[in-house]
C-alpha cells in the first residue's frame, strides 16, 4: 500500500491523476474515483485560496492528506483532498466516481439517481458518502473518511475544469476515459450584466 502522506505531499498537478482509481470510504459506502480537478491556491484564479487564507479555506493550507469540505449554492457539499507543501494551499476536487460498496445505502441517499449517476458530480459524490461540513479537516489516513490509493492509473485524459469563471482554459480536470460515471463537461455560464444607470 503506498504511503498516503508521501504521495499527497507532491504538487497538485502530480497528485490529481494519481487519485484516479483510488477509493474514498465513509461508513458503509465506498466510491472509486473516476474524475478529479486540480486547484493550485494562490497561483490559480479558480481556487478558493486565490485571495489568501480565510476561515472557510483554512484546511486547504495543509497539512496534506486532509479533507477540505465546502458548502456551495446554499445546498450542496463538495470535498477535496489537500495536497502539496504544508502551509501552501492546493487541493484536488473529487468530481465523480463509481460506488463500489454500500450501493443500497447510496441509493437511499439519492433515491432518484440511476446507479451510474449516484456519484456522478461532486455534490452527488458527497451526498452518497454522507460527507458534510462535519468532516472538514478529516485526516484521510485515520478517518472517519479514508482514502485508499491503488496502483497509478494509465491512459487518463485531461481537459478544462467544469463551470469555472477563473482560469477556465487550464486543462486541470483529469478523468478515466470510458467510465460511465464521468460527468459531462459544461463551461461556466456568464453572469448577467446590469445595464448602467444613465440617470434621467
Amino acid at each position: 500500500m503506498p504511503d498516503l502522506a508521501a504521495v499527497l505531499a507532491h504538487p497538485v498537478l502530480e497528485v490529481a491523476p494519481r487519485l484516479l482509481g483510488a477509493v474514498v470510504r465513509h461508513g458503509d459506502v465506498a466510491v472509486r474515483l473516476t474524475e478529479v480537478e486540480a486547484y493550485a491556491g494562490a497561483d490559480d484564479p479558480g481556487s478558493h485560496a486565490y485571495r489568501g487564507r480565510t476561515a472557510r479555506n483554512e484546511v486547504m493550507f495543509g497539512p496534506p492528506g486532509h479533507l477540505y469540505v465546502y458548502f456551495t449554492y446554499g445546498m450542496h457539499h463538495c470535498c477535496n483532498v489537500v495536497t502539496g507543501e504544508d502551509g501552501v494551499a492546493s487541493a484536488v476536487l473529487l468530481r465523480a466516481g463509481e460506488v463500489v460498496a454500500g450501493v443500497d445505502v447510496a441509493a437511499l441517499r439519492r433515491p432518484r439517481s440511476s446507479e451510474r449517476d449516484l456519484a456522478r458530480g461532486p455534490a452527488r459524490l458527497c451526498s452518497v458518502l454522507g460527507i458534510t461540513h462535519e468532516q472538514d479537516g478529516t485526516d484521510l489516513a485515520t478517518g472517519p473518511v479514508t482514502l485508499e490509493l491503488g496502483e497509478p492509473m494509465t491512459g487518463w485524459q485531461t481537459g478544462p475544469r467544469v463551470g469555472l469563471r477563473g482560469a477556465p482554459e487550464r486543462p486541470w480536470r483529469f478523468w478515466l476515459p470510458g467510465e460511465r460515471s464521468v460527468s459531462t463537461y459544461r463551461p461556466a455560464t456568464p453572469r448577467p450584466t446590469r445595464a448602467p444607470d444613465l440617470g434621467s
